[in-house]
């Protein structure tokens, strides 16, 4: 199994370009909105009548997936866990205060389209395929890379 500084440094050598590196502190996160946003937007009846929380923000879909990418990140990182945790609580809000006033499948459809389009513009820029060609694990990288670049005093 590698470590997390072995998977960023794999990751890092087709997001070198200053350019694309700018692209993807973007769009990596806009696409991890949005697909937050399309898991939130699948029925959740059967959650809600199940727990009978009263509470939408967690009653859904996206939370139960973003339970199973935490144990992704906290097998990699507790610390880069707790990041991506605090990150995800953010989108799981966000998404929903936006679903309060415009279907949410379809903005986020919207974005996860257009923040797509940035990050295959970036790699044409770059010179070199995405990384999760390669291994579909990187989708879940690309998040803790953009974190541990935006966020950390290296």
């Amino acid at each position: 199994m590698r470590t997390l500084d072995q998977w960023f440094a794999e990751y890092a050598v087709s997001h070198k370009n200053p350019k694309n590196k700018t692209i993807h502190y973007v769009c990596v996160p806009a696409i991890f909105f949005s697909i937050v946003g399309l898991f939130m937007s699948i029925p959740s009846s059967t959650i809600s009548n199940t727990l009978k929380l009263n509470a939408p923000i967690i009653e859904n879909w996206a939370f139960v997936v973003l339970l199973f990418v935490l144990l992704f990140y906290i097998r990699l990182s507790l610390a880069m866990a707790v990041k991506i945790a605090v990150f995800s609580i953010l989108c799981l809000v966000v998404n929903y205060y936006i679903g309060q006033f415009v279907p949410l499948w379809a903005f986020s459809i919207g974005v996860f389209v257009l923040a797509w389009i940035g990050q295959f513009y970036g790699h044409n820029i770059e010179g070199k395929k995405p990384s999760f060609l390669k291994d579909l694990q990187f989708l879940l990288i690309g998040p803790a890379w953009v974190v541990e670049n935006l966020f950390s005093r290296k």
